[in-house]
């Protein structure tokens, strides 16, 4: 199965490029589903359709889906929340509060990457196009699988430290023992989630499955985004294999008005083409009439990509290189682009065979190679649109000292 991922940010048309690209897959006969991760629907709107929780056929070949968070915390976190929302209360906690408990930051995400890894492995579809959220809570979904792992732990000692040895026999006194929730159904609740999503940031960085496409418009704010979404896509392994710029002014917008925005359209348009090269770029035109309904979006889907087959892997690179410099000495190499342009500093900790890498306010695990393991982060650098770590032998990082 093909996953298509766009983001972009808001405001700058990633919805209809999305439900573009789906209705041109759909018309070359790929069965297809595109599904929207945005809590601001928009998908819906962009076919002129009502779409819900579950997946709605459109046409031939495409069904469409906008992701019902709140209906999916009902069904799959309910438990779990009366769970942790009575614990509160023998602590005297009541209120909102108590309600907003069993509701871990970042649910949201969660559910979404459920979804897409659920369809990877019912392999119903042929094309899974998801239009996310915004680039930066795009960005947010990527780091919730490593976040959730210390939650998770920190749920269960909670129970194992707190709640069997304090809560729970305070609770057998003041008699409420038995509003608790059995702890197995809790749990299993709990595992069923994660085991969901296990194996997600490997399917999504896997480039021969999924991409992402990010849509940009020609502005200032929109691309200085958009660099700092590349690198962090880089981050976690994550390719980007078509730059999309859309709402462009071609050269038949007449009238001397559109002049001066035409003119700086073109500079940041150069911009963008020499910034982020050499991954392909396509331009869409700002169209007379609002993109919405299938009309509009098979015109768009055929400016986006003409000949080509949407489902193609228009670009790949490698995220890691290692190179061995002598014996005992290794530089591993991880392409993060335009970090230094955008003053993100990097930080690089090591714990035992791991690296964790910090960028601005996302961070990615790393788990190193067996040869580079028993080796101790001598330093670390840019080089061009690298991040240079260096390795070397712990007797011989002491014998530099």
């Amino acid at each position: 199965m093909r996953n298509i991922v766009f983001t972009g940010k808001g405001g700058v048309g990633k919805t209809s490029v999305a439900a573009a690209t789906a209705v041109r897959a759909a018309s070359q006969g790929y069965k297809t589903l595109v599904i929207s991760t945005d809590p601001a629907h928009s998908l819906g709107d962009s076919f002129d359709i009502e779409l819900g929780p579950s997946p709605v056929k459109i046409a031939d070949n495409l069904w469409g889906q906008e992701v019902s968070v709140y209906g999916d915390l009902s069904l799959n976190w309910e438990v779990v929340r009366e769970h942790f929302a009575h614990l509160m209360e023998v602590q005297g906690i009541e209120g909102i509060y108590v309600e907003e408990m069993g509701v871990l930051p970042g649910m949201e995400e969660l559910f979404s990457l459920s979804y897409i890894k659920r369809y990877n492995d019912s392999n119903e579809y042929d094309l899974l196009v998801v239009d996310c959220a915004p680039t930066g809570e795009t960005l947010r979904l990527l780091s919730i699988p490593e976040t959730f792992g210390w939650m998770l732990k920190l749920m269960r000692n909670m129970e194992k430290y707190v709640v069997k040895p304090v809560i729970r026999p305070l609770s057998k006194r003041i008699g409420r023992l038995h509003d608790f929730v059995p702890e197995t159904e809790v749990y299993d609740q709990v595992d069923h989630l994660f085991s969901s999503i296990e194996g997600i940031i490997e399917l999504l960085s896997d480039d021969s499955k999924t991409t992402v496409r990010l849509v940009m418009n020609p502005e200032k704010m929109v691309i200085k985004e958009s660099m700092r979404a590349l690198t962090y896509l880089n981050l976690y392994g994550i390719t980007v294999d078509q730059i999309i710029i859309n709402r462009v002014y071609m050269d038949d917008v007449d009238g001397h008005y559109f002049e001066g925005w035409k003119e700086i359209q073109k500079k940041y348009i150069e911009e963008i083409e020499t910034s982020f090269a050499p991954i392909p770029i396509t331009k869409v035109p700002l169209y007379r009439k609002e993109v919405l309904g299938m009309e509009m979006l098979k015109k768009v889907g055929e400016t986006v990509y003409g000949e080509r087959n949407p489902l193609d892997i228009f670009y790949h690179e490698e995220h890691v290189d290692i190179h061995k410099v002598s014996e005992g000495h290794y530089i591993m190499k991880l392409r993060l682009p335009f970090v230094f342009d955008n003053r993100m500093a990097a930080n690089v900790t090591q714990v035992g065979d791991s690296l964790t890498v910090r960028i601005g306010n996302y961070q990615k695990g790393v788990i190193l190679p067996t040869f580079l393991a028993g080796m101790k982060v001598a330093h670390a650098g840019y080089e061009e649109k690298w991040l240079a770590i260096e390795f070397k032998k712990k007797e011989m990082e002491t014998a530099t000292n």
